[in-house]
Formats: structure tokens, sequence, C-alpha cells
């Protein structure tokens, strides 16, 4: 596709001739970014009503997400111009595929603020949606944000993924508070992240405690381990892993009359 265009829009087209040389294309190139977006768009439209065909290319992951691509389709649109796309790299979807939370229903946010007030503000509007949510956040900011979901969002589920499909690709799971204080006492990680977060507990399940309870009992009644227990029924319904441990521990503490000893250390 990127041989047979008549011009590649691209944020930096420095980049973008790296992957050009690698494969001995030779189409043109022209900077389309965040900066230039308002002036470059009627030269590609203009191209593009001519005949020609104008191929978008992002610097990583995939194009219109949290870019101004999305303009330039739209513009095109209005000219009643073709427009296709090829499926690539998508950060936000590999993070959740990752983060072990629920993927039936989710809210991709783009970036927070970055001042912590209007920070609180935007997650306190998404607090109630009844969804995983997807942030993408700054490496310097991601403890501080991290903090501020905890206290707008309450006791959930999460993940950070880091330089996703990459070398050095890492994620971290826990709750809110787990993973701020982890990030508060080790620093900023290098790289781009993506934080996964989960639904609100009472819009993930309608499962009760008895419910979990009964659920609980028969999975360590049949021999399963606290880790495996809990990771099987917060999976069939949705719970919160840390909510479903607390109550494992409970069942298991009964049965044993002492602290199981096959404790998840990813709650420690």
């Amino acid at each position: 596709m990127l041989a047979a265009a008549g011009l590649i829009a691209c944020e930096d087209t420095r980049r973008t001739r790296k992957l050009m040389n690698a494969y001995g294309l030779g189409t043109p190139l022209s900077a389309y970014h965040e900066h230039n977006a308002a002036r470059a768009r009627p030269g590609l439209i203009a191209r593009m009503t001519a005949g020609a065909a104008v191929a978008l290319v992002s610097d990583a992951g995939t194009p219109l997400i949290s870019d101004p691509g999305y303009k330039l389709v739209q513009a095109a649109i209005a000219e009643d111009l073709s427009v296709t796309a090829v499926p690539g790299p998508s950060a936000p979807l590999a993070a959740l595929m990752i983060s072990g939370l629920p993927s039936d229903r989710f809210l991709f946010a783009g970036f927070l603020p970055s001042k912590s007030e209007a920070r609180r503000r935007a997650l306190s509007e998404l607090s109630p949606v009844p969804a995983t949510l997807i942030f993408f956040e700054a490496p310097r900011r991601l403890a501080a944000s991290l903090s501020d979901m905890c206290q707008s969002l309450g006791t959930r589920d999460a993940a950070v993924a880091r330089e996703i499909t990459k070398l050095h690709e890492e994620v971290r799971r826990g709750t809110l508070a787990e993973l701020a204080a982890h990030y508060a006492s080790a620093g900023p990680p290098k790289g781009e992240l993506v934080i996964v977060v989960g639904p609100p507990e009472e819009a993930a399940s309608s499962f009760s405690e008895s419910d979990i309870d009964a659920r609980l009992r028969d999975a360590l009644e049949g021999g399963a381990s606290v880790r495996d227990a809990v990771a099987t029924v917060a999976a069939a319904t949705k719970v919160s892993r840390q909510r479903v441990y607390t109550q494992a521990l409970d069942i298991a503490g009964r049965r044993s009359g002492g602290p199981d000893s096959g404790r998840d250390t990813q709650h420690e």
C-alpha cells in the first residue's frame, strides 16, 4: 500500500524514511502532525481530490488514536473521498489483552490532564462508567496519576503496561494503591505507558458475598490452591481479585484454623 501511494503523510519524515529505506520504497513523504495539521490538511485533501492516493503513517501504534489523523479522515469524508484502514499494533488493545481485566466492555480515555486537580475531576467523571478504563500516561506523571486514580476511583485492580511489543515489554499488575506505592518508590519507568483499570465492582458483577464464598469453597474442596481458586472465581464473576482473595483467605483460615500458606504474593 505504501508503494502504491502517491504521497505518505507522517508524524516525522526522518523516522518514516527509515521504514521506507528498509523496504526500498521511494514514495514522497510529507509531515503531518499535531503542530502543522491545520496548515497541511488542505493540501493533502487537494492531492486526494485530484486523484492521488495519500497514506497516513504514525511513528508508533495505530494512526488516528490520540493524534490529529481523525481530522484528516473527517475532511476526506466531507469531500466524499474513499478512506480505508490497515490494522496495525494498538497499545491500548494490547495492554487490555495482557492486563487480565474484563475486556467485554472498555473505554479508552487517552491522556488525563497533567495537573492533579483537573486530573481528579476527569477521573470523577469516569468513575461510574461500567467498563474497564484505559489511559495513556507519561512516565514522570505515572505515580501521581495512579495515586489520583486510587483517590477518585477507589479500590480497583489495575495494570501498567510498558513498551508493549518492544524489547523491554513489561506489565505490572495489582491494585491501584499497590501500583501507586511501587512507582512512587521505584521512580518513573522508561518508555511508553498504558494504564488499564478494572471497572467499578458493582458494575462488574452482580454476585453476592455468599455466591463468591460458595464458588471458592467448591474450588478449594476440589483441591485448588488459594491462588488458583481466586483466579478462577475472579475471572468467572468479574469481581475484583482483591475482594475474592480476601474472602478466600477467610475461608482457608476457617478450614485450617490459621492463615493459608498459599498466599498470593501479588497482594502482600
